[in-house]
Protein backbone atom coordinates (compact mmCIF):
# COMPACT_ATOMS: atom_id res chain seq x y z
CA UNK A 1 0.00 0.00 0.00
CA UNK A 2 1.05 3.57 -0.57
CA UNK A 3 0.55 4.55 3.03
CA UNK A 4 1.60 2.22 5.90
CA UNK A 5 -1.84 2.03 7.49
CA UNK A 6 -1.20 -1.31 9.14
CA UNK A 7 1.55 0.20 11.22
CA UNK A 8 -0.87 2.83 12.52
CA UNK A 9 -3.51 0.24 13.46
CA UNK A 10 -5.99 0.54 10.64
CA UNK A 11 -8.82 -0.85 12.73
CA UNK A 12 -8.49 2.12 15.10
CA UNK A 13 -8.97 4.71 12.36
CA UNK A 14 -12.38 6.13 11.48
CA UNK A 15 -13.87 4.40 8.46
CA UNK A 16 -14.10 7.63 6.46
CA UNK A 17 -10.35 8.25 6.84
CA UNK A 18 -9.60 4.74 5.57
CA UNK A 19 -11.82 5.34 2.54
CA UNK A 20 -10.12 8.67 1.76
CA UNK A 21 -6.59 7.23 2.06
CA UNK A 22 -7.38 4.13 0.00
CA UNK A 23 -9.03 6.30 -2.66
CA UNK A 24 -5.95 8.54 -2.83
CA UNK A 25 -3.68 5.50 -3.04
CA UNK A 26 -5.64 3.87 -5.85
CA UNK A 27 -5.94 7.22 -7.62
CA UNK A 28 -2.16 7.77 -7.53
CA UNK A 29 -1.47 4.27 -8.84
CA UNK A 30 -3.94 4.69 -11.68
CA UNK A 31 -2.57 8.16 -12.47
CA UNK A 32 1.09 7.13 -12.68
CA UNK A 33 0.24 4.26 -15.03
CA UNK A 34 -1.09 6.83 -17.49
CA UNK A 35 1.44 9.60 -16.81
CA UNK A 36 4.85 7.99 -16.46
CA UNK A 37 5.00 6.17 -19.86
CA UNK A 38 4.47 9.46 -21.70
CA UNK A 39 7.54 10.33 -23.87
CA UNK A 40 9.75 7.85 -22.00
CA UNK A 41 11.45 4.68 -23.11
CA UNK A 42 9.34 1.63 -22.15
CA UNK A 43 12.11 0.23 -19.93
CA UNK A 44 12.49 3.58 -18.16
CA UNK A 45 8.75 3.87 -17.60
CA UNK A 46 8.56 0.30 -16.32
CA UNK A 47 11.43 0.86 -13.90
CA UNK A 48 9.71 3.91 -12.44
CA UNK A 49 6.37 2.12 -12.17
CA UNK A 50 7.92 -0.88 -10.43
CA UNK A 51 9.76 1.40 -8.01
CA UNK A 52 6.60 3.35 -7.20
CA UNK A 53 4.52 0.20 -6.72
CA UNK A 54 7.07 -1.58 -4.51
CA UNK A 55 8.66 1.32 -2.57
CA UNK A 56 6.19 4.15 -3.04
CA UNK A 57 7.22 6.28 -0.09
CA UNK A 58 10.72 6.55 -1.58
CA UNK A 59 10.09 6.30 -5.31
CA UNK A 60 7.17 8.71 -5.67
CA UNK A 61 8.98 11.73 -4.14
CA UNK A 62 12.08 10.76 -6.11
CA UNK A 63 10.08 10.71 -9.34
CA UNK A 64 8.60 14.13 -8.58
CA UNK A 65 12.16 15.42 -8.00
CA UNK A 66 14.05 13.84 -10.91
CA UNK A 67 11.39 12.24 -13.06
CA UNK A 68 11.72 14.68 -15.95
CA UNK A 69 14.85 15.17 -18.04
CA UNK A 70 13.87 18.54 -19.48
CA UNK A 71 15.69 21.79 -18.92
CA UNK A 72 13.71 24.84 -17.88
CA UNK A 73 11.43 26.35 -20.51
CA UNK A 74 13.68 29.42 -20.66
CA UNK A 75 16.76 27.34 -21.46
CA UNK A 76 14.90 25.30 -24.07
CA UNK A 77 13.65 28.46 -25.76
CA UNK A 78 17.16 29.92 -25.89
CA UNK A 79 18.45 26.71 -27.47
CA UNK A 80 15.69 26.82 -30.09
CA UNK A 81 16.63 30.40 -30.96
CA UNK A 82 20.28 29.46 -31.43
CA UNK A 83 19.43 26.46 -33.61
CA UNK A 84 17.10 28.52 -35.79
CA UNK A 85 19.67 31.30 -36.28
CA UNK A 86 22.38 28.74 -37.08
CA UNK A 87 20.25 26.95 -39.65
CA UNK A 88 19.27 30.20 -41.35
CA UNK A 89 22.82 31.57 -41.44
CA UNK A 90 24.36 28.39 -42.87
CA UNK A 91 21.57 27.08 -45.09
CA UNK A 92 23.79 27.52 -48.19
CA UNK A 93 26.87 25.84 -46.68
CA UNK A 94 25.86 22.21 -46.20
CA UNK A 95 28.07 19.56 -47.85
CA UNK A 96 25.68 16.69 -47.13
CA UNK A 97 24.58 16.39 -50.75
CA UNK A 98 28.18 16.40 -51.98
CA UNK A 99 29.02 13.77 -49.40
CA UNK A 100 26.21 11.58 -50.74
CA UNK A 101 28.13 11.35 -54.03
CA UNK A 102 31.05 9.88 -52.08
CA UNK A 103 28.94 7.70 -49.78
CA UNK A 104 25.15 7.86 -49.92
CA UNK A 105 24.59 6.52 -46.42
CA UNK A 106 27.21 8.78 -44.87
CA UNK A 107 25.69 11.76 -46.62
CA UNK A 108 22.36 10.82 -45.09
CA UNK A 109 23.99 10.67 -41.65
CA UNK A 110 25.44 14.16 -42.10
CA UNK A 111 21.98 15.37 -43.13
CA UNK A 112 20.51 13.73 -40.00
CA UNK A 113 23.07 15.46 -37.78
CA UNK A 114 22.32 18.72 -39.55
CA UNK A 115 18.61 18.42 -38.89
CA UNK A 116 19.04 17.42 -35.23
CA UNK A 117 21.88 19.70 -34.15
CA UNK A 118 21.83 22.44 -36.83
CA UNK A 119 25.54 22.28 -37.74
CA UNK A 120 26.64 21.60 -41.32
CA UNK A 121 29.41 19.18 -42.15
CA UNK A 122 32.44 21.11 -43.44
CA UNK A 123 35.83 20.38 -44.91
CA UNK A 124 39.13 22.13 -44.30
CA UNK A 125 39.60 20.88 -40.73
CA UNK A 126 42.85 19.66 -39.22
CA UNK A 127 42.73 17.29 -36.28
CA UNK A 128 45.63 16.51 -33.96
CA UNK A 129 44.92 13.64 -31.57
CA UNK A 130 46.40 14.02 -28.08
CA UNK A 131 46.55 10.75 -26.11
CA UNK A 132 49.02 12.05 -23.54
CA UNK A 133 47.44 13.40 -20.35
CA UNK A 134 49.99 16.07 -19.48
CA UNK A 135 50.64 16.89 -23.13
CA UNK A 136 47.04 18.06 -23.39
CA UNK A 137 47.44 20.59 -20.58
CA UNK A 138 50.76 21.83 -21.94
CA UNK A 139 49.23 22.43 -25.38
CA UNK A 140 46.19 24.20 -23.92
CA UNK A 141 48.33 26.55 -21.81
CA UNK A 142 50.53 27.36 -24.81
CA UNK A 143 47.54 28.28 -26.98
CA UNK A 144 46.02 30.41 -24.22
CA UNK A 145 49.32 32.27 -23.89
CA UNK A 146 49.17 32.98 -27.63
CA UNK A 147 45.60 34.32 -27.52
CA UNK A 148 45.01 37.69 -29.18
CA UNK A 149 41.30 38.31 -28.58
CA UNK A 150 39.51 35.82 -26.34
CA UNK A 151 39.51 32.40 -24.68
CA UNK A 152 36.39 30.32 -24.05
CA UNK A 153 36.47 27.37 -21.66
CA UNK A 154 33.83 24.93 -20.50
CA UNK A 155 34.55 21.81 -18.45
CA UNK A 156 32.47 19.40 -16.43
CA UNK A 157 35.10 19.15 -13.68
CA UNK A 158 37.74 21.71 -12.78
CA UNK A 159 40.46 21.24 -10.20
CA UNK A 160 43.17 23.48 -8.85
CA UNK A 161 46.54 21.77 -8.73
CA UNK A 162 50.11 22.94 -9.37
CA UNK A 163 50.99 20.60 -12.25
CA UNK A 164 48.01 20.15 -14.58
CA UNK A 165 44.97 22.43 -14.25
CA UNK A 166 46.92 25.04 -12.31
CA UNK A 167 49.15 26.03 -15.25
CA UNK A 168 46.07 26.40 -17.47
CA UNK A 169 44.44 28.68 -14.88
CA UNK A 170 47.75 30.59 -14.69
CA UNK A 171 47.65 31.06 -18.47
CA UNK A 172 44.05 32.29 -18.33
CA UNK A 173 45.01 34.85 -15.70
CA UNK A 174 47.99 35.99 -17.78
CA UNK A 175 45.66 36.37 -20.75
CA UNK A 176 43.23 38.46 -18.73
CA UNK A 177 46.10 40.61 -17.44
CA UNK A 178 47.07 41.56 -20.99
CA UNK A 179 43.50 42.45 -21.91
CA UNK A 180 42.25 39.19 -23.45
CA UNK A 181 38.59 38.39 -22.76
CA UNK A 182 38.27 35.16 -20.78
CA UNK A 183 34.90 33.42 -20.44
CA UNK A 184 34.99 30.40 -18.17
CA UNK A 185 32.21 27.89 -17.43
CA UNK A 186 32.18 24.82 -15.23
CA UNK A 187 29.42 22.43 -14.24
CA UNK A 188 28.32 23.22 -10.70
CA UNK A 189 27.67 19.73 -9.35
CA UNK A 190 30.53 18.12 -11.27
CA UNK A 191 33.08 20.57 -9.86
CA UNK A 192 31.75 21.27 -6.38
CA UNK A 193 32.43 17.64 -5.41
CA UNK A 194 36.16 18.06 -6.02
CA UNK A 195 38.50 18.61 -3.08
CA UNK A 196 39.67 22.21 -3.05
CA UNK A 197 36.50 23.58 -4.65
CA UNK A 198 36.35 26.56 -2.30
CA UNK A 199 39.94 27.40 -3.15
CA UNK A 200 39.07 27.29 -6.86
CA UNK A 201 36.11 29.62 -6.34
CA UNK A 202 38.25 32.08 -4.42
CA UNK A 203 40.81 32.05 -7.22
CA UNK A 204 38.20 32.65 -9.93
CA UNK A 205 36.53 35.39 -7.88
CA UNK A 206 39.84 37.12 -7.29
CA UNK A 207 40.67 36.97 -11.01
CA UNK A 208 37.31 38.48 -12.00
CA UNK A 209 37.69 41.26 -9.43
CA UNK A 210 41.19 42.10 -10.61
CA UNK A 211 40.37 41.85 -14.33
CA UNK A 212 36.76 42.62 -15.33
CA UNK A 213 37.44 40.89 -18.66
CA UNK A 214 37.78 37.60 -16.74
CA UNK A 215 34.21 36.28 -16.44
CA UNK A 216 33.11 32.95 -14.99
CA UNK A 217 29.85 31.18 -14.27
CA UNK A 218 28.63 27.93 -12.82
CA UNK A 219 26.65 25.91 -15.37
CA UNK A 220 23.27 24.57 -14.27
CA UNK A 221 23.77 25.90 -10.74
CA UNK A 222 22.00 24.01 -7.99
CA UNK A 223 19.58 26.52 -6.52
CA UNK A 224 16.60 24.49 -5.27
CA UNK A 225 14.83 27.46 -3.74
CA UNK A 226 14.89 29.60 -6.88
CA UNK A 227 11.77 29.95 -9.00
CA UNK A 228 13.33 28.29 -12.02
CA UNK A 229 13.87 24.73 -10.82
CA UNK A 230 15.05 21.85 -12.97
CA UNK A 231 16.17 18.33 -12.24
CA UNK A 232 19.30 18.37 -10.07
CA UNK A 233 21.18 15.71 -12.02
CA UNK A 234 20.86 17.36 -15.43
CA UNK A 235 24.49 18.22 -15.98
CA UNK A 236 26.71 19.90 -18.58
CA UNK A 237 29.34 17.28 -19.42
CA UNK A 238 30.94 19.13 -22.34
CA UNK A 239 34.66 19.85 -22.60
CA UNK A 240 35.48 22.69 -24.99
CA UNK A 241 38.34 25.19 -25.13
CA UNK A 242 38.42 27.77 -27.94
CA UNK A 243 41.10 30.40 -28.56
CA UNK A 244 40.29 33.31 -30.90
CA UNK A 245 38.00 31.07 -33.00
CA UNK A 246 41.24 29.73 -34.50
CA UNK A 247 42.12 26.76 -32.31
CA UNK A 248 39.91 24.46 -30.26
CA UNK A 249 40.30 21.47 -27.97
CA UNK A 250 37.69 18.88 -27.15
CA UNK A 251 37.56 15.28 -26.02
CA UNK A 252 37.26 13.37 -22.78
CA UNK A 253 39.55 15.21 -20.34
CA UNK A 254 38.34 17.48 -17.60
CA UNK A 255 40.55 20.27 -16.27
CA UNK A 256 41.93 18.29 -13.36
CA UNK A 257 44.99 16.21 -12.52
CA UNK A 258 44.94 12.48 -13.48
CA UNK A 259 43.87 11.21 -10.03
CA UNK A 260 40.88 13.58 -10.14
CA UNK A 261 42.01 14.84 -6.72
CA UNK A 262 40.57 11.77 -5.01
CA UNK A 263 42.45 10.39 -2.05
CA UNK A 264 41.19 6.90 -2.85
CA UNK A 265 42.57 7.15 -6.39
CA UNK A 266 45.96 8.28 -5.11
CA UNK A 267 46.02 5.39 -2.65
CA UNK A 268 45.18 2.90 -5.42
CA UNK A 269 47.48 4.68 -7.91
CA UNK A 270 44.42 5.00 -10.14
CA UNK A 271 44.70 7.45 -13.00
CA UNK A 272 42.25 8.50 -15.69
CA UNK A 273 43.37 7.80 -19.26
CA UNK A 274 42.08 10.42 -21.70
CA UNK A 275 41.97 11.18 -25.41
CA UNK A 276 41.59 14.73 -26.70
CA UNK A 277 41.91 16.54 -29.99
CA UNK A 278 43.35 19.88 -31.05
CA UNK A 279 41.42 21.34 -33.97
CA UNK A 280 41.76 24.07 -36.56
CA UNK A 281 39.38 24.94 -39.38
CA UNK A 282 35.61 25.60 -39.54
CA UNK A 283 34.89 23.05 -36.82
CA UNK A 284 36.47 25.45 -34.30
CA UNK A 285 33.72 27.98 -34.84
CA UNK A 286 31.16 25.19 -34.52
CA UNK A 287 32.51 24.30 -31.10
CA UNK A 288 32.62 27.98 -30.21
CA UNK A 289 28.92 28.26 -31.03
CA UNK A 290 28.19 25.36 -28.69
CA UNK A 291 30.09 27.24 -25.98
CA UNK A 292 28.15 30.39 -26.85
CA UNK A 293 24.86 28.53 -26.42
CA UNK A 294 25.89 27.54 -22.89
CA UNK A 295 27.09 31.07 -22.14
CA UNK A 296 23.80 32.47 -23.40
CA UNK A 297 21.85 30.04 -21.22
CA UNK A 298 23.72 31.12 -18.09
CA UNK A 299 24.18 34.85 -18.70
CA UNK A 300 21.68 35.98 -21.34
CA UNK A 301 24.59 37.43 -23.34
CA UNK A 302 24.35 36.42 -27.00
CA UNK A 303 27.76 35.91 -28.63
CA UNK A 304 26.31 34.19 -31.68
CA UNK A 305 26.12 36.97 -34.28
CA UNK A 306 29.87 37.33 -34.74
CA UNK A 307 30.45 33.58 -34.56
CA UNK A 308 27.98 32.93 -37.37
CA UNK A 309 29.92 35.40 -39.52
CA UNK A 310 33.13 33.54 -38.67
CA UNK A 311 31.51 30.25 -39.65
CA UNK A 312 30.55 31.67 -43.05
CA UNK A 313 34.03 33.12 -43.53
CA UNK A 314 35.45 29.59 -43.29
CA UNK A 315 33.24 28.31 -46.12
CA UNK A 316 36.15 28.45 -48.57
CA UNK A 317 38.31 26.10 -46.48
CA UNK A 318 39.40 23.05 -48.43
CA UNK A 319 41.28 19.83 -47.77
CA UNK A 320 41.89 18.27 -44.40
CA UNK A 321 39.15 16.36 -42.63
CA UNK A 322 35.43 16.57 -43.07
CA UNK A 323 34.02 17.24 -39.62
CA UNK A 324 30.65 17.96 -38.07
CA UNK A 325 29.76 19.19 -34.59
CA UNK A 326 26.88 17.33 -32.94
CA UNK A 327 25.64 18.87 -29.69
CA UNK A 328 23.16 16.90 -27.59
CA UNK A 329 21.43 16.96 -24.25
CA UNK A 330 18.16 17.91 -22.57
CA UNK A 331 17.98 21.08 -24.67
CA UNK A 332 17.47 18.87 -27.74
CA UNK A 333 14.39 16.64 -27.92
CA UNK A 334 15.82 13.83 -30.07
CA UNK A 335 18.90 12.42 -28.27
CA UNK A 336 21.21 13.53 -31.07
CA UNK A 337 24.25 11.56 -29.95
CA UNK A 338 22.36 8.27 -29.63
CA UNK A 339 20.82 8.69 -33.08
CA UNK A 340 24.24 9.41 -34.57
CA UNK A 341 25.81 6.35 -32.93
CA UNK A 342 22.99 4.05 -34.03
CA UNK A 343 22.98 5.39 -37.57
CA UNK A 344 26.71 4.83 -38.01
CA UNK A 345 26.65 1.39 -36.38
CA UNK A 346 23.98 0.21 -38.81
CA UNK A 347 26.22 1.36 -41.67
CA UNK A 348 29.24 -0.68 -40.51
CA UNK A 349 30.36 -3.27 -43.06
CA UNK A 350 33.81 -4.48 -41.98
CA UNK A 351 34.75 -3.15 -38.56
CA UNK A 352 33.23 -1.44 -35.55
CA UNK A 353 35.33 -0.29 -32.59
CA UNK A 354 33.76 1.25 -29.49
CA UNK A 355 35.84 2.66 -26.63
CA UNK A 356 33.90 3.94 -23.64
CA UNK A 357 34.32 4.03 -19.86
CA UNK A 358 30.59 3.56 -19.26
CA UNK A 359 28.44 1.24 -21.39
CA UNK A 360 24.79 1.21 -20.30
CA UNK A 361 22.93 1.06 -23.63
CA UNK A 362 19.25 1.45 -24.25
CA UNK A 363 17.54 -1.22 -26.35
CA UNK A 364 18.16 0.61 -29.62
CA UNK A 365 21.94 0.80 -29.10
CA UNK A 366 22.14 -2.78 -27.82
CA UNK A 367 20.29 -4.03 -30.90
CA UNK A 368 22.44 -1.92 -33.23
CA UNK A 369 25.68 -3.33 -31.80
CA UNK A 370 24.51 -6.95 -31.66
CA UNK A 371 23.00 -6.69 -35.15
CA UNK A 372 26.38 -5.55 -36.45
CA UNK A 373 28.00 -8.63 -34.93
CA UNK A 374 25.28 -10.91 -36.31
CA UNK A 375 25.91 -9.66 -39.84
CA UNK A 376 29.60 -10.54 -39.45
CA UNK A 377 30.98 -7.09 -38.77
CA UNK A 378 34.08 -7.36 -36.60
CA UNK A 379 32.83 -5.66 -33.44
CA UNK A 380 35.29 -4.83 -30.65
CA UNK A 381 34.31 -3.18 -27.39
CA UNK A 382 36.91 -1.77 -25.00
CA UNK A 383 35.82 -0.81 -21.50
CA UNK A 384 37.49 -0.31 -18.15
CA UNK A 385 37.83 -3.47 -16.08
CA UNK A 386 36.83 -1.67 -12.90
CA UNK A 387 34.89 1.55 -13.30
CA UNK A 388 35.20 4.32 -10.74
CA UNK A 389 31.46 4.09 -9.99
CA UNK A 390 30.15 0.93 -8.31
CA UNK A 391 26.61 1.20 -9.70
CA UNK A 392 27.71 1.77 -13.30
CA UNK A 393 30.25 -1.04 -13.05
CA UNK A 394 27.51 -3.54 -12.25
CA UNK A 395 24.95 -2.03 -14.62
CA UNK A 396 27.27 -2.28 -17.61
CA UNK A 397 28.36 -5.80 -16.69
CA UNK A 398 24.74 -6.92 -17.03
CA UNK A 399 24.99 -6.39 -20.81
CA UNK A 400 28.19 -8.36 -21.40
CA UNK A 401 26.55 -11.77 -21.77
CA UNK A 402 24.20 -10.66 -24.55
CA UNK A 403 27.05 -8.90 -26.35
CA UNK A 404 29.36 -11.92 -26.09
CA UNK A 405 26.66 -14.29 -27.31
CA UNK A 406 26.14 -12.09 -30.37
CA UNK A 407 29.84 -12.31 -31.21
CA UNK A 408 31.09 -9.00 -29.84
CA UNK A 409 34.66 -9.19 -28.56
CA UNK A 410 34.95 -7.40 -25.22
CA UNK A 411 38.30 -6.24 -23.86
CA UNK A 412 38.83 -4.68 -20.44
CA UNK A 413 41.47 -2.07 -19.74
CA UNK A 414 43.47 -3.11 -16.66
CA UNK A 415 42.70 -1.76 -13.23
CA UNK A 416 43.36 0.35 -11.28
CA UNK A 417 43.31 2.90 -14.14
CA UNK A 418 40.10 4.25 -15.66
CA UNK A 419 40.07 4.35 -19.46
CA UNK A 420 38.04 7.53 -19.82
CA UNK A 421 38.59 8.03 -23.59
CA UNK A 422 35.39 8.03 -25.65
CA UNK A 423 35.41 7.28 -29.36
CA UNK A 424 34.01 4.99 -32.04
CA UNK A 425 35.49 3.87 -35.36
CA UNK A 426 33.27 2.65 -38.21
CA UNK A 427 35.00 0.76 -41.00
CA UNK A 428 38.03 2.65 -42.37
CA UNK A 429 37.06 6.27 -42.77
CA UNK A 430 34.59 7.44 -40.10
CA UNK A 431 35.09 8.18 -36.42
CA UNK A 432 33.29 9.98 -33.64
CA UNK A 433 34.90 11.34 -30.50
CA UNK A 434 33.95 13.77 -27.79
CA UNK A 435 32.50 13.92 -24.31
CA UNK A 436 29.67 11.40 -24.63
CA UNK A 437 29.70 8.02 -22.96
CA UNK A 438 27.66 5.11 -24.28
CA UNK A 439 25.13 5.23 -21.48
CA UNK A 440 21.62 6.48 -20.92
CA UNK A 441 22.85 9.37 -18.77
CA UNK A 442 24.85 10.76 -21.70
CA UNK A 443 21.92 10.23 -24.05
CA UNK A 444 19.19 11.80 -21.90
CA UNK A 445 20.54 13.80 -18.97
CA UNK A 446 23.92 15.29 -19.88
CA UNK A 447 24.70 18.13 -22.26
CA UNK A 448 27.36 16.60 -24.52
CA UNK A 449 29.32 17.48 -27.64
CA UNK A 450 30.48 14.97 -30.26
CA UNK A 451 32.54 15.30 -33.44
CA UNK A 452 31.94 13.15 -36.50
CA UNK A 453 35.15 12.97 -38.53
CA UNK A 454 35.41 11.61 -42.09
CA UNK A 455 39.07 11.05 -42.92
CA UNK A 456 40.69 7.66 -43.55
CA UNK A 457 44.15 8.89 -42.49
CA UNK A 458 42.85 10.27 -39.20
CA UNK A 459 40.84 7.10 -38.57
CA UNK A 460 44.01 5.05 -39.10
CA UNK A 461 45.78 7.21 -36.52
CA UNK A 462 42.93 6.75 -34.08
CA UNK A 463 43.08 3.01 -34.62
CA UNK A 464 46.77 3.02 -33.65
CA UNK A 465 45.84 4.66 -30.35
CA UNK A 466 43.18 1.99 -29.90
CA UNK A 467 45.75 -0.74 -30.54
CA UNK A 468 47.97 0.75 -27.83
CA UNK A 469 45.07 0.50 -25.38
CA UNK A 470 44.25 -3.00 -26.58
CA UNK A 471 47.82 -4.27 -26.18
CA UNK A 472 47.58 -4.10 -22.38
CA UNK A 473 43.93 -5.11 -22.11
CA UNK A 474 42.43 -8.53 -21.40
CA UNK A 475 39.75 -10.18 -23.52
CA UNK A 476 36.66 -11.37 -21.70
CA UNK A 477 35.94 -15.09 -22.13
CA UNK A 478 32.27 -15.93 -22.61
CA UNK A 479 32.31 -19.18 -20.62
CA UNK A 480 34.25 -17.69 -17.74
CA UNK A 481 31.93 -14.70 -17.65
CA UNK A 482 28.85 -16.91 -17.54
CA UNK A 483 30.35 -18.70 -14.54
CA UNK A 484 30.85 -15.55 -12.44
CA UNK A 485 29.45 -15.68 -8.86
CA UNK A 486 25.70 -15.51 -8.36
CA UNK A 487 26.12 -12.54 -6.04
CA UNK A 488 27.80 -10.59 -8.82
CA UNK A 489 25.05 -11.52 -11.28
CA UNK A 490 22.43 -10.38 -8.79
CA UNK A 491 24.08 -6.98 -8.33
CA UNK A 492 24.50 -6.62 -12.08
CA UNK A 493 20.78 -7.14 -12.62
CA UNK A 494 19.72 -4.87 -9.74
CA UNK A 495 21.78 -1.95 -11.00
CA UNK A 496 20.69 -2.61 -14.57
CA UNK A 497 17.16 -1.92 -13.38
CA UNK A 498 18.07 1.22 -11.44
CA UNK A 499 20.08 2.56 -14.38
CA UNK A 500 16.80 2.89 -16.28
CA UNK A 501 15.45 5.43 -13.78
CA UNK A 502 16.35 8.34 -16.04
Amino acid sequence: MLWPLSGLGIEALPFWIVIIVVTIEVGIRVAVIGIIPGNRRPNTAMAWLLAIFFIPLVALPLFLLIGTNKLSARRQERQRRINKALLEATSHMDLSDQLRDYDEQLGATAALNRKLGAFPIQEGNHVTLIPGYKDFFIRVAAEVDAAQEYVHVISYIVGEDPEYAGPVLDALERAAARGITVRFLYDHLGTMRVRGYRRLKRRLSAASQQWPNFEWRRVLPIRPFRRRFSRLDLRNHRKIIVVDSQVAFTGSANLIEPHYQRRSAVKLNRQWVELNAKLTGPVVTGLDIVFASDWYAETGENLGAKLLVDLEADESARGGSLAQVVPSGPGFPDENNLRLFNDLIYQAVDRLIIVTPYLVPDDSLLYAVTNAAHRDVEVTLLVTKKADQFTIQHAQQSYYQALLEAGVRIFRYPEPDVLHAKFMIVDHDVAVLGSSNMDMRSFSLNLEVTLMIVDDAKVAELREIFQDYLSISEELDQQQWAARPLGTKYLDNVFRLTSALQ
